[in-house]
């Protein structure tokens, strides 16, 4: 997979508490745990509206379903959540 898209599923934490620095993404194409740990390490980008970059960085999978967690130095701002970031 040399780039593509991924949801932005939700933020990390529980049910008490989340995380806006983590947040929970689907990639495209990714079915399995297996083929989501070859993600690991790889940047993300997301763009907001106003046409700004926010970079993250795959840090774990997340499930058994090809889900990923991402770290953003930032924090992403509810505005992400439902949208898609680019893998690099």
């Amino acid at each position: 997979m040399a780039r593509g898209r991924a949801i932005v599923l939700a933020y990390a934490g529980s049910k008490e508490t989340q995380d806006s620095n983590r947040m929970i993404l689907k990639p495209l194409g990714v079915e399995d745990r297996g083929s989501a740990a070859r993600l690991i390490g790889r940047k993300v980008v997301w763009k907001t509206p106003t046409g700004r970059k926010m970079f993250g960085k795959i840090v774990r999978t997340h499930g058994n379903g090809g889900e990923v967690k991402a770290y953003f130095k930032s924090g992403l701002p509810g505005q992400a959540l439902g949208d898609y970031v680019e893998i690099l």
